[in-house]
């Protein structure tokens, strides 16, 4: 598994005129400082490199979780890209001292990828969801213009999951969208990274199930003020009110008390 510094050395070799990459952390947890523009570049450059790599999206909820899991926070650490994918996160930012200039948020990568693999002719695979759900997400992908080379539910036995893999390799797709929830499809991408041999795998959670029609998006003013969480919430209370309620809270408490300490190293001594 190659470093993110070697990723990154990889990516100025291969760039002409393409962002650079820099990170900066969220309550220790690594998030790049990406618009959606640079970090469609960037997947570009990826894929141009045709060596595996992930990608992740990272809301408070997956913060809290990496902060309990080692080994959930060191697949962050290795992932390629790692989008602010929650507003909280670009707030969190701003008070930490090093504003994030946007939210990139999976479903619209997701989206803004199929965009470009219907014009760049990129073979894509879709992984994860019920069969139903992600047989219509690649419908509607197919619909764009993009070339669907395989689709799979989420639904497999662990005996199965190599021929899981082996079968999205047998595909040579350029992408592969895993609509899986955290931590199953990260750790699943690093698992398999190198065996899945696509250039750029990216986890989108629950997309194919909004792509698909069967949930629905916080309206463009919930999304501006960072309460998509509330919009989900009240379309499925009982799973989601320990991931955003509870875990919006401890989100918050981390980032108070990253503030507090970076004030009191920031302050001078009575002897200086």
């Amino acid at each position: 598994m190659r470093t993110p510094e070697r990723i990154r050395a990889d990516l100025s070799d291969d760039a002409v005129n393409g962002p650079s990459v820099r990170r900066m952390r969220i309550c220790d947890i690594p998030v790049d400082i990406l618009t959606m523009e640079e970090s469609i570049e960037v997947a570009h450059q990826l894929i141009r490199t045709r060596r595996p790599h992930q990608h992740v999206a990272i809301n408070a909820a997956k913060v809290v979780a990496a902060r309990r899991d080692p080994a959930l926070r060191e697949i962050i650490e290795s992932c390629a890209i790692a989008n602010a994918d929650g507003q909280s996160i670009v707030w969190a930012s701003r008070l930490l001292g090093t504003a994030l200039p946007e939210r990139v948020t999976g479903i619209d990568f997701m989206l803004r990828m199929w965009e470009a693999a219907g014009k760049q002719g990129y073979k894509v695979y879709l992984l994860g969801s019920k069969p139903e759900t992600v047989r219509r997400a690649a419908e509607v992908a197919e619909k764009q213009g993009v070339k669907i080379v395989g689709s799979r539910s989420g639904y497999w036995s662990e005996e199965e999951e190599p021929d899981v893999v082996a079968e999205i390799a047998a595909t040579n797709a350029d992408l592969l969208f895993v609509g899986l929830p955290t931590p199953r499809k990260e750790e699943f991408l690093h698992r398999h990274l190198d065996k899945l041999q696509v250039p750029l795998a990216v986890g989108v959670g629950g997309s194919f199930d909004v792509v698909a029609g069967e949930v629905t998006r916080a309206p463009l003013w919930m999304q501006k003020y960072g309460l998509e969480w509330l919009h989900r919430m009240r379309q499925e209370p009982s799973r989601m009110l320990r991931r955003y309620f509870l875990g919006n809270v401890e989100f918050v408490g981390l980032v108070i008390r990253e503030y507090l300490t970076s004030r009191r190293r920031a302050k001078p001594s009575p002897s200086e």
